[in-house]
């Protein structure tokens, strides 16, 4: 039984690795009859026709769209009354609870209210960078002339779309009176857009105030504006001479703390848009540099990027969120 087991994984084995091949093969010869298209790379999102729907912000449903799918999935096998949940119910479970034992283990009594929000931010930017690696994505969409970019670029037909000509940026100039067209794709890895990332920035930074307000009362604002001292100094009351330096301490340590809250909405925007949006840009480039088995191996590096910064924003979100319950004297 064993032997037979054995050659039975062999077989699918070479299976595989004859289909692999042949797909490797057959890429090799599509790349060279449909030549790549030169990628239009754009910072801001871009609108869908006419209406005020950005590409961006389909991505955003989606990612929702998929986490709330997740959610209901999980309902019906509790619902059902499985002692032990399996398949995708299962695996949601077992993410959710290592999620929460690492909150309690760092954040304590406050788990229950620090949790909801760690573990929020993880699964969304987790969603968001995984789903900008779906094939489609940032590549399938609609056609539209590019206006200011006809002069000084390159050009080349690539297929007619009825008569009109569509062109693609190549090693040529184009033609007097040849139209450029770029592509305005109809879904957007979210994380790449700026406005996403400083908007989830936002809410963790104030959910981190709110959080530290609940736990310290309105003492927690004395961490930006300790004025103890300083009152001390109105009221004429004796200091010592190296006392006299403190209250001023207090104003400057005050103001470096508030600078602070404000760097971390720039730190977090920042960092997670500047890797999600290089890994795309970078997945461009590959993919016409080299666009035979080469881009895979850079789509298996993303995921694993996606994975660290979720991570890592969720786990400094928990940090900070930990560190505003603390009441020091």
């Amino acid at each position: 039984m064993k032997n037979a087991s054995s050659v039975t994984r062999r077989r699918r084995f070479g299976t595989s690795r004859w289909l692999v091949l042949l797909l490797i093969i057959a890429s090799v010869f599509v790349v060279r009859a449909v030549s790549p298209v030169m990628p239009g790379v754009t910072v801001a999102p871009e609108r869908i026709g006419e209406m005020y729907l950005t590409d961006s912000l389909v991505g955003l449903f989606i990612v929702d769209g998929l986490l709330i799918a997740v959610a209901f999935a999980v309902r019906r096998a509790l619902r059902r009354g499985q002692m032990v949940l399996r398949g995708l119910a299962g695996a949601t479970e077992a993410i959710v609870e290592a999620l929460y034992n690492l909150t309690e283990s760092t954040a304590g009594k406050w788990a229950r209210q620090v949790f909801p929000w760690v573990a929020g931010i993880i699964l969304v930017v987790l969603v968001g960078n995984l789903v900008k690696l779906l094939p489609g994505v940032e590549s399938i969409g609609l056609l539209h002339v590019a206006e200011g970019e006809g002069k000084g670029h390159a050009a080349r037909h690539l297929f007619m779309l009825g008569n009109l000509p569509v062109t693609a940026l190549v090693n040529r100039p184009p033609a007097e009176g040849e139209e450029l067209y770029s592509v305005v794709p109809f879904v957007r890895g979210v994380t790449t857009d700026l406005n996403f990332t400083v908007g989830l920035a936002l809410i963790s930074v104030f959910m981190t105030q709110v959080i530290g307000v609940r736990a310290a009362g309105l003492g927690y604002f004395k961490k930006f504006f300790n004025l103890g001292r300083l009152a001390k100094m109105w009221t004429k009351e004796r200091l010592g001479p190296f006392e006299a330096i403190f209250p001023f301490l207090d104003l400057f340590v005050g103001l470096l703390e508030l600078i602070a809250e404000f760097a971390k909405i720039i730190s977090f925007s920042f960092r997670l848009f500047g890797n999600m949006f290089a890994g795309a840009v970078l997945l461009f480039i590959i993919g016409i540099l080299v666009p035979v088995f080469v881009p895979s191996g850079v789509v298996l590096f993303e995921v694993f990027v996606g994975l660290i910064q979720a991570l890592v924003f969720g786990m400094l979100t928990l940090v900070f969120m930990t560190m505003a319950t603390k009441v020091h004297g």
